[in-house]
């Protein structure tokens, strides 16, 4: 760990900031702000205060060490200071600033005991010796300190990697994923059955999943995976209370809550498992390469499926299954990023982002923001690349729906150039190689349309959309 001093330099005290985030002590000590006030009146000129450029404000520097002499300054209506700004390298700020509140008065042992476990929150790689050597302190101590944030470290970190391992993730992109080695994962792995065990106590003893959820800390989709571990795809189905439809119409008005985050665009997590049941066996790799709110990694726990998720969204707390990825399109050649040397999917779910649709919700980036062209021109690469990059026995099933711009205008008045139909789609998806075998219909509710808006749309012929369609394709064998 190192420290790069910078040059002793005068510069506005309006510039500078108290951040109670990497203030260690509880408060100013106002008794002896008041005799460096009267210090600094009588002449007496102070060693510059220690700062760092806050990084989140780079116009603005943040105390390191020397709050009350900072506190003097203002009092006396000084409006410059003397400081010299520290180049943090891999130092928590809090506790560099611990390690300098020495003196007459060192940090109390309550101090030191809440500035060590936010330490230890902000970095929970770092051991009780580290801590503790910087901040005066024994290792037992410390460790005694954070004994119970260690322990529900332990627990999160074994649940999530227990849900990464349920889905068919492999150790090393486990570890990568979490930052930890290898042989982390690999005990974290051996201790599973210890883990899962204080759960099935509780649902043998008659308590409901989401009961058994809120008190384990768990995901009602990770108990879901180990209660139907084993059964058949109908009695998964008949345990999650879903009816299993056997015909080509899917109607779903509603989001199954138990599965997926609240996200723009969320789908039911009902018509993910209708296309599992259809076209993947228990166990196959599911692709989903446009995650979102993780409605298909969630469905696959359910339905003993493996999922390899992706998103341009990093959420590796809350979501650590999805892995970070943006599909750039100004790249040439994804083939050498993501999918090379990984095992190929037996299926592919692609839930893109719709043309427009919610697109102030996404992120700049999204496709969802391109004009229409460049949303074409986008798919129409993706579609190629994911079929030079999977196998020749690799499905796909892309959810998607007809747009129109239908808003405030009549059907007749409808302009054909800034429509994309469903028609659109299956010829670029023809021609990037990808034949045709289902198309189901799996539409909007209706009931999204109140009254008032029914009846002013029926007033001027606007004729609206609630279509929405699953086009399961299959890669064309070659002649």
């Amino acid at each position: 760990m190192t420290v790069r001093e910078n040059v002793s330099t005068k510069i506005a005290i309006s510039d500078v900031i108290l951040d109670e985030s990497i203030y260690p002590r509880e408060n100013i000590d106002h008794k002896r702000v008041s005799i460096f006030a009267e210090n600094i009146r009588d002449g007496f000129e102070f060693d510059p205060i220690e700062v760092q450029v806050h990084p989140e404000k780079p116009s603005q520097y943040r105390i390191l060490d020397g709050a009350n002499r900072w506190t003097a300054h203002k009092e006396v209506g000084l409006t410059r200071i003397q400081v010299i700004v520290k180049e943090l390298k891999e130092i928590d700020p809090l506790l560099y600033s611990a390690k300098m509140a020495i003196g007459p008065k060192p940090l109390t042992e309550k101090e030191t005991r809440t500035t060590a476990r936010r330490v230890f929150q902000n970095n929970p790689r770092l051991t009780a010796s580290e801590i503790g050597r910087l901040i005066g302190r024994s290792r037992q101590t410390i460790a005694n300190y954070i004994a119970d944030l260690k322990a529900v470290r332990q627990i999160k970190l074994d649940q999530k990697i227990w849900r990464m391992n349920r889905l068919g993730i492999p150790q090393e992109r486990i570890a990568m994923r979490l930052g930890e080695t290898r042989d982390i994962i690999r005990n974290h792995l051996g201790k599973m059955s210890m883990l899962t065990k204080s759960p099935n106590t509780d649902l043998s003893q008659g308590l409901t999943i989401p009961q058994v959820a809120a008190k384990h800390g768990w995901t009602e989709p990770m108990l879901w995976s180990l209660v139907l571990e084993g059964k058949s795809d109908q009695n998964r189905f008949k345990a999650l209370g879903w009816g299993l439809r056997t015909w080509d119409l899917w109607n779903f008005n509603d989001c199954d809550p138990r599965f997926g985050d609240d996200w723009p665009g969320r789908i039911p997590a009902q018509m993910i498992a209708h296309i599992l049941f259809y076209f993947s066996n228990p166990n196959d790799l599911i692709f989903d390469p446009m995650a979102g709110g993780g409605v298909t990694a969630d469905t696959c726990l359910a339905l003993g499926r493996r999922c390899w998720s992706l998103d341009m969204e990093d959420r590796a707390e809350l979501r650590p299954e999805i892995e970070p990825c943006f599909w750039d399109t100004k790249r040439k050649n994804w083939e050498d990023t993501i999918l090379a040397g990984r095992e190929k999917p037996d299926l592919i779910i692609f839930d893109p982002p719709y043309f427009q649709k919610k697109a102030d919700s996404y992120g700049e980036n999204s496709i969802a923001r391109m004009s229409r062209r460049e949303y074409l021109n986008f798919l129409d690469s993706f579609f190629r690349f994911l079929k030079n990059s999977t196998r020749k026995t690799t499905r796909l099933a892309l959810i998607n729906s007809d747009w129109r711009d239908f808003q405030s205008c009549p059907a007749l008045k409808e302009e054909t150039q800034n429509a994309i139909l469903l028609t659109d789609y299956y010829k670029i998806l023809e021609g990037a190689g990808w034949e045709l075998t289902h198309i189901i219909q799996a539409p909007l509710s209706s009931e999204r349309f109140n009254a008032i808006m029914v009846s002013a749309m029926q007033e001027k012929k606007i004729l609206g959309v609630t279509s929405r369609y699953i086009l399961l394709l299959e890669q064309k064998a070659v002649k």
